[in-house]
């Protein structure tokens, strides 16, 4: 019987428009993508952690800070090039190196407050069967309308019997962590599939960087 490897995979493609060089953008001294790389190496339960990117320049950065780099096709590295494109091209590679994946970690380098430890509990949602696939998300006390024709509509409470915020039990994803099994993954194209489980990390962890007031926003949690 094979044994199967659990892998990390962090997808950092080169060109980001609302801050030209995102992912290796220096934060509080280091550039953004080492933070994920650093988290996941020291995740004991994740056997290798790869990047896949487009760019020469992250791809240097990724393996400085001890990454693996798996070098990503043009055609799936434009704006509308999806994650999923990303992961499946990686373990695509990787069964052409015989190396048998059994579980995907997908972390995204623009939500870079976690620890090891929030991966360890996000995987292991997974690993224990209980779930099928798992993602990190915080939670969610707002009261939320959606634009309609006849006018808003209150999507998660009832107006006429309004409750306290706290009351409100739903959840945000963080876009922090994802797992999943690999065979799911390829069937399906999609990182969520059967019985989801949720890790319920810190709200500071909701943030992630898009523009640079988010940019400023991260570096200031990230110091507390």
């Amino acid at each position: 019987m094979k044994t199967g490897q659990v892998v990390a995979i962090i997808p950092a493609r080169g060109g980001s428009k609302g801050i030209p060089g995102k992912n290796i953008t220096p934060v509080n001294g280091k550039p953004l993508i080492s933070y994920t790389i650093e988290q996941a190496l020291a995740c004991q339960l994740i056997d290798r952690v790869f990047v896949s990117t487009d760019a020469d320049d992250i791809s240097q950065v990724s393996k400085a800070y001890g990454a693996e780099v798996v070098t990503r096709p043009e055609g799936i590295s434009g704006d509308f090039s999806s994650s999923e494109d990303a992961l499946m091209h990686t373990l695509e590679v990787l069964q052409t190196q015989s190396c048998y994946v059994t579980h995907v970690v997908f972390l995204q380098c623009t939500s870079p407050i976690r620890s090891a430890d929030d991966i360890s509990a996000t995987l292991n949602l997974v690993l224990s069967e209980e779930y099928d696939s798992a993602l990190s998300v915080v939670e969610n006390h707002k009261f939320l309308w959606r634009a309609g024709e006849a006018g808003a509509i209150p999507v998660n409470y009832d107006p006429q019997n309004r409750k306290m915020r706290q009351s409100i039990e739903e959840y945000q994803e963080n876009g922090s962590i994802y797992v999943m099994k690999a065979e799911d993954l390829l069937a399906s194209k999609c990182r969520l599939n059967g019985k989801v489980g949720l890790h319920v990390m810190a709200e500071n962890s909701g943030y992630e960087i898009d523009s640079p007031l988010d940019l400023q926003i991260i570096e200031l949690l990230m110091r507390g």
